[in-house]
């Protein structure tokens, strides 16, 4: 017995000590395995699809991998109907951003959520375009192909797009309506809204999202969410390594989206959005000024406004509940 407890003892210390290494030496791992945990609580599964020289990597909580496809690759089976709800992340964002709203929603909806070209796990060309038109244009791609991903023709139910990811969205439901019956802009950039920090520096040529250290981790936090969590070590150098790495893709697409001759272009074509419109936003939001809701909400030829009390930047990952309420409301 004594013999037994001492294996068992060094077992666990052999893991303590496996588990530290990992989390120095590659803290990536760590964070992928927290999305994978995530993942499985949403009912999510990875998957892949090429579309004109970009493979995409997209969420999809309605699917079932086909047997002879690989772990991350292969377009997935049909399965009966759910609505299906297109949702697209913002800047710096990516698809995990969603899994907090998948969870909430995956029992009554067929949730994908794409990485776009150029960020998280979709594929980055060297000196290829990633602002406003070029990634407008790959979005009406992908939502081309989405009767390859859902098994049924027809454009998704619900297009939604958060931050940059709504600017895109806009601009898509502007240009192709055919594509988008129903629209919700999340935090949405595309119309110069009243100054605030975040605003100024953008314009000023700053990138005010930038994270190179701890304490521009906990800054980019503290200006995205009202109540920031938590990010314990590991996770929080796996993620500084990630921007450090993205810094100046980043600085890139800030340029255009946030400055470039197509920043505003949704301000001026919002009238050609024939969708009826949710639009979503935090109360506290400290990245696009809740009053950017009121310059849509004028534009728009139909549109309903919800501001959540006590939300910044991130109504789905803060308020994933309230969220995914005002988009089941709105659906119905």
């Amino acid at each position: 017995m004594a013999d037994r407890k001492q294996t068992l003892l060094l077992t666990g210390l052999g893991l303590a000590v496996a588990t530290i290494g990992v989390a120095t030496l590659a803290p990536e791992r760590l964070l992928e395995a927290e999305f994978a945990r995530q993942r499985m609580l949403a009912g999510a599964r990875r998957f892949a699809i090429d579309l004109d020289g970009h493979r995409w990597r997209y969420l999809d909580t309605g699917a079932v991998r086909p047997r002879h496809s690989g772990l991350r690759h292969g377009i997935p089976q049909a399965v009966p109907r759910k609505p299906v709800l297109v949702l697209v992340h913002g800047f710096t964002g990516s698809k995990e951003n969603w899994l907090p709203l998948m969870r909430q929603m995956s029992g009554e909806f067929r949730l994908i959520a794409p990485d776009l070209p150029g960020w998280g796990e979709s594929q980055r060309h060297a000196g290829a375009d990633y602002g406003v038109e070029a990634q407008v244009e790959r979005l009406t791609q992908f939502l081309d192909a989405l009767p390859a991903i859902t098994g049924r023709e027809g454009p998704p139910d619900l297009l939604v797009g958060h931050s940059m990811g709504g600017q895109l969205a806009g601009l898509l439901a502007a240009r192709h309506p055919e594509l988008v019956p129903r629209l919700v802009l999340m935090s949405a950039a595309g119309v110069l809204f009243e100054a605030n920090a975040f605003g100024a520096g953008v314009l000023a040529g700053d990138n005010p999202f930038g994270v190179t250290n701890r304490a521009q981790l906990k800054r980019y936090f503290d200006m995205v969410f009202h109540q920031p969590p938590a990010v314990p070590w590991p996770f929080s150098e796996a993620l500084i390594q990630r921007r450090r790495v993205d810094a100046a893709f980043e600085d890139g697409v800030l340029a255009d989206i946030g400055r470039g001759p197509s920043a505003f272009a949704l301000e001026r074509e919002l009238g050609a959005i024939a969708a009826p419109t949710l639009l979503l936003w935090g109360q506290d939001d400290q990245v696009i000024d809740p009053s950017a809701a009121a310059i849509f909400a004028e534009g728009l030829r139909e549109s309903r406004t919800i501001l959540l009390n006590g939300c910044g930047h991130m109504p789905m990952m803060e308020h994933p509940r309230k969220t995914a309420l005002a988009l089941r409301d709105f659906l119905a």
